[in-house]
């Protein structure tokens, strides 16, 4: 089937991918929670198997004679900058398939940037949104599987990657089950932000208040020792006046 796909496509496919697809023919994983008794699908990760590894549609939107496509769409005035990778292009010049369809959030493809015939060190992973922009995932499939893992395919999680973010309803869930992916400027920071850390002055500052009141009582209490002294030395003369020995 792998070969037959190559063959058809005339691409051959990254050496990751090919793994994955002779480990299984395709991945659909779903989970779901209980909230109030009742049970809400949430979690969704899926690749598409071989057979539904196809190409993009190129031909018109439309079933009507002169309809658009997607190659009318192209807009070459919005290129490539040094921080971001050039962007794929609907015609001839790439070649995309759907790797998945994001329950109809967008699309996740395959995308090989040098056309037809297409080598695997071409190929890359983008997520096209439903404005048909496209936004950079990662440059192998190995990456992008442990992206869909690690972000338990959490509704929209791809739109953590793109500039406008993911959905408020969205950051619901992220915020209960991945409270640190959905926000992806946190993860550029030091690791040392997510450690807790301890600051002695304020934490024990509490207990250096009692010791104010204690110094007060600690002046007190010379203040009583005195007179005890002075009791018995008043009243040693007077109970012995007539006593000649001295220590």
């Amino acid at each position: 089937m792998i070969s037959s796909w190559e063959q058809k496509n005339n691409c051959m496919m990254p050496e990751d991918l090919r793994n994955f697809y002779l480990m299984t023919n395709g991945f659909h994983m779903t989970w779901s929670v209980k909230l109030d008794e009742h049970i809400i699908p949430l979690g969704s990760m899926a690749i598409n198997s071989i057979s539904k590894l196809t190409q993009l549609n190129q031909s018109s939107m439309y079933s009507l004679p002169n309809a658009p496509t997607l190659a009318d769409l192209e807009d070459d005035t919005y290129e490539a900058s040094e921080d971001q990778p050039e962007k794929p292009h609907f015609d001839s010049r790439n070649v995309i398939f759907e790797l998945d369809s994001c329950n109809g959030n967008g699309k996740v493809c395959l995308v090989y940037k040098s056309g037809k015939p297409a080598s695997a060190q071409d190929a890359e992973i983008w997520f096209l949104d439903r404005a048909l922009y496209w936004h950079f995932l990662t440059d192998t499939f190995t990456a992008y599987y442990r992206l869909l893992i690690t972000h338990l395919g959490l509704p929209q999680w791809q739109y953590a990657f793109t500039s406008y973010g993911i959905s408020p309803q969205a950051k619901q869930w992220f915020s209960m089950y991945k409270p640190i992916t959905y926000n992806t400027d946190l993860l550029t920071e030091e690791t040392d932000s997510f450690v807790n850390k301890l600051d002695p002055s304020k934490v024990f500052k509490s207990k250096n208040k009692p010791l104010i009141p204690k110094k007060k009582g600690a002046a007190v209490q010379p203040a009583g020792g005195q007179k005890g002294p002075s009791g018995p030395s008043t009243s040693k003369p007077s109970s012995g006046p007539g006593n000649p020995v001295r220590k």
